[in-house]
């Protein structure tokens, strides 16, 4: 049932995005958007999963788990479903905002699930909901448009999410009526204790990767179909090319987080990952035209370093409390970095008129998302660096030795640490 919600849950985390992106002309011209609200609509997703991602950990040391989820899940379906109802356009951007928080809780919320209920499994599980997410946006766009013209709307197009959104509660009612419920703290500090990313290094190095691959991700969201279109593809042709994207990675989305959790040297991955983004980037600067197939499946595949990267956060924190603490800090950073990629690409690109400046400034983010991936591959925990004795910033991580991790984790820890 974990894992059903887990998936469900999944599914909600880029509709209401991707939903809104193939309608967006119709919800100008239905709200009478200027220019400048409508960037500001576009803009607000990564805002808000940076802001209200940062919560999240205050809020899983006070309430369950599940009923933290429900909450997230109701914002979102309440969000949703009040924003078509509204002809404000003020209106409309703040519930959006407040569908974006249930969805931003829900993203730093979930590798601390993953990682809290399947410890051996956590690769495979973290690609199963990776893979519901992208099937989540690539549904919410192909079918937002023949929502709306069937129901002679784009309030249709838009609220039928909603009721999905409900759908995800479901599962996680059992758990959040449950009388006794038990927050997520770490074995043996006082409830009060905070595990803080920002003093450590793997912290910085968590929400560096995650932010530059951000970048990567939402550029292409944004300005890959119109490079496409410039470069004489047709714009349906276009758009398809850009679907691609999310197709061509779909399996590589299940395959790499698995192999990520397997592998004892994670930088030739990581590595790997980049290199193919690295390509396709050159090859979208040379010769968009001719390789425009191919370039789109490097491109995907390069991409799915974004399961992966969820994935290392479990990786990085002994802990549920660890993991969320690192999860939050990791995505509220790397969103706000995400937030500045479609823009400065947008800006060079009105610029200079051309793919090539915009292009390069992405080729450096990858210089420096491989950077961060050999700094988050070598082993490290974020509570050793941040609990360690007279540290005031980042110190240098020391790989555990197997007794110490049997002491933290093994059949006899739990008396032990009852006995102190």
């Amino acid at each position: 049932m974990v894992l059903v919600g887990i998936v469900i849950v999944a599914v909600n985390l880029r509709a209401v995005v991707t939903s809104l992106g193939a309608l967006l002309d119709e919800v100008r011209d239905g709200l009478h958007l200027s220019g400048a609200l409508a960037g500001v609509v576009t803009t607000i997703p990564t805002l808000a999963f940076a802001v209200f991602g940062a919560t999240t950990p205050w809020l899983v040391r006070r309430v369950a788990p599940a009923r933290l989820l429900v909450g997230a899940m109701a914002l979102l379906a309440v969000g949703q479903l009040l924003r078509v109802l509204t002809d404000a356009p003020a209106a409309f951007i703040g519930f959006s905002a407040l569908a974006l928080a249930g969805i931003a809780v829900a993203n730093v919320l979930l590798p601390m699930m993953v990682k809290q209920n399947f410890p051996g499994r956590p690769g495979l599980v973290t690609g199963a909901y990776t893979v519901s997410m992208s099937i989540g946006a690539a549904a919410a766009s192909a079918t937002a448009v023949p929502v709306a013209h069937a129901f002679g709307s784009w309030r249709a197009g838009l609220g039928v999410w909603a009721v999905l959104a409900a759908i995800a509660i479901l599962p996680w009612l059992p758990g959040a009526l449950r009388r006794r419920q038990q927050v997520v703290r770490r074995p043996g500090h006082h409830p009060g204790a905070k595990i803080r990313p920002a003093r450590t290094r793997i912290g910085w190095s968590m929400a560096v990767f995650f932010g530059m691959q951000s970048i990567a991700g939402y550029a292409t969201m944004g300005w890959l179909a119109q490079l496409f279109r410039d470069s004489g593809f047709t714009p349906s042709t276009a758009g398809l090319l850009l679907a691609g994207v999310t197709l061509f990675a779909l399996p590589f989305a299940l395959l790499m987080p698995a192999l990520a959790g397997r592998v004892r040297r994670l930088a030739p991955v990581l590595l790997t990952l980049t290199s193919m983004s690295a390509i396709a980037y050159v090859g979208l600067a040379v010769a968009p035209h001719s390789g425009a197939v191919l370039w789109v499946t490097l491109l995907g595949i390069g991409q799915t370093v974004f399961p992966v990267s969820l994935v290392v956060i479990g990786m990085r924190a002994r802990t549920p409390e660890g993991t969320v603490a690192l999860s939050a800090f990791a995505q509220s950073v790397g969103y706000v970095l995400a937030a500045l990629g479609p823009l400065l690409v947008g800006i060079l690109y009105e610029a200079t008129g051309g793919w090539v400046a915009p292009l390069g400034v992405l080729g450096v983010a990858l210089v420096v998302q491989a950077t961060a991936g050999v700094l988050i591959s070598r082993p490290a925990f974020v509570e050793d660096e941040a609990h360690a004795p007279g540290a005031n910033g980042p110190i240098e991580a020391v790989e555990p030795t197997p007794a110490a991790v049997l002491a933290e984790t093994g059949p006899l820890a739990e008396p032990l640490r009852e006995a102190a």
